[in-house]
């Protein structure tokens, strides 16, 4: 494949993988959204099925990497990182481009939301102390949880030890079960395999930092809502960034290591 369809497969797959990903965060989450307080059951199955939508549209053009996590996990495999730079930029560009879509599809309930003096807080508002916490603790705003990752209890070592486990679990089921005939990317049937890990991961471990097993699909979309024009927003949580940028990329790693030790 040329560097031009890695490019525009990975731009356009993790566009998708955001728009659908952020969407459910943002239709679960924001006030005049019709699934407002679905819970968590529809953010993991909703962040799956954006996987899966993401692999199938993508996978001809790159191999719907999506990930670069799994990009790095590719490249220790096969000893081949000439294509990673443009793996990793298409990703960027398609996380940030998706999570700005996701902007534009709710912009009214953002709006509702971060104008609602219960949610902001601020003169005349009845503000509880969890209110308080959701917009302020440790500098992420009240939305961001739309764009990007946020751990419940920060504890460095904890919050960087799940990622990594997430990532194992995520890209030892790709590299086993996942990829194509190529061994490039991911086929038909583990697109279906790795969304339904993604569901499993966001089940059964994502409750400490949210599961970002996914540098792009963090990072990206926090640049997003540092950028956007969104009232009463809050921070980025800018300190906390690079637990579910580099935790990821670590596990990508250790789960290459292992494959080609125990299945190569």
């Amino acid at each position: 494949m040329s560097s031009s369809d890695i490019f525009i497969g990975e731009t356009i797959g993790t566009a998708i993988l955001i728009l659908l990903g952020g969407g459910v965060c943002a239709a679960v989450t924001l006030k005049a959204s019709k699934a407002r307080n679905a819970g968590w059951l529809a953010i993991t199955f909703g962040w799956g099925f954006a996987v899966l939508t993401a692999v199938y549209t993508s996978a001809p053009l790159s191999g719907a990497h999506l990930n670069p996590a799994v990009t790095v996990a590719l490249a220790i495999k096969d000893n081949d990182w000439s294509n990673v730079p443009t793996y990793f930029a298409g990703q960027i560009l398609g996380a940030m481009i998706g999570a700005t879509l996701v902007w534009v599809a709710y912009y009214g309930q953002f709006h509702a939301h971060l104008t609602d003096k219960e949610i902001v807080g601020g003169p005349g508002a009845q503000a509880t102390a969890t209110k308080a916490v959701e917009a302020q603790e440790k500098g992420a705003g009240p939305v961001l949880g739309i764009f990007s990752t946020g751990p419940e209890i920060r504890n460095v070592v904890q919050n960087l030890l799940t990622e990594i486990i997430g990532t194992i679990v995520l890209v030892l089921a790709i590299l086993t079960q996942g990829l194509n005939d190529g061994g490039n990317g991911l086929g038909t049937l583990g697109a279906l395999i790795v969304a339904l890990v993604v569901v499993s991961i966001g089940l059964s471990l994502g409750g400490p930092t949210g599961y970002a097993i996914n540098p792009a699909r963090d990072l990206g979309p926090r640049i997003v809502h540092a950028l956007l024009p969104l009232p009463n927003k809050g921070g980025s949580d800018w300190g906390y960034a690079w637990i579910p940028v580099v935790g990821p990329l670590i596990g990508g790693a250790i789960a290459a290591g292992i494959y080609n030790v125990a299945f190569a």
